[in-house]
């Protein structure tokens, strides 16, 4: 059982939610929802509710009753559209302010029970 939820078009820089998606991956979801609870970034409430929705489309999807055996499988960050605006500076001049979005994909499943 693999379940997976897609943040799209968020207003964080792909580089700088990076930083935030690498501690969650591979780790298990209380785990994970706990990082994130006390990380300090931005990003950090955005994954925190993208976690959680894996958590609910597991749960009530994939029928998932354990929840403590699911663990973060794959967790990544792709760069969405930049938005440009432009910014007037002197003597006629225009700088390019470029405001870039990204999609953040969290896939969630079980861990194989030891025999």
């Amino acid at each position: 059982m693999e379940c997976r939820a897609v943040g799209r078009f968020i207003g964080i820089p792909a580089r700088k939610a990076r930083l935030v998606v690498d501690l969650v991956r591979g780790c298990g979801i209380n785990q994970a929802l706990n990082t994130m609870k006390f990380t300090k970034k931005y990003a950090a409430k955005v994954v925190e509710k993208i976690l959680k929705s894996a958590l609910a489309n597991a749960q009530h999807n994939h029928g998932a009753k354990n929840v403590d055996r699911l663990f973060v499988k794959e967790a990544f960050v792709n760069q969405g559209p930049t938005t440009k605006r432009m910014r007037p500076r002197a003597m006629g001049r225009a700088n390019t302010i470029r405001k870039r979005s990204s999609h953040i994909t969290i896939v969630l499943t079980e861990k194989e029970s030891a025999r």
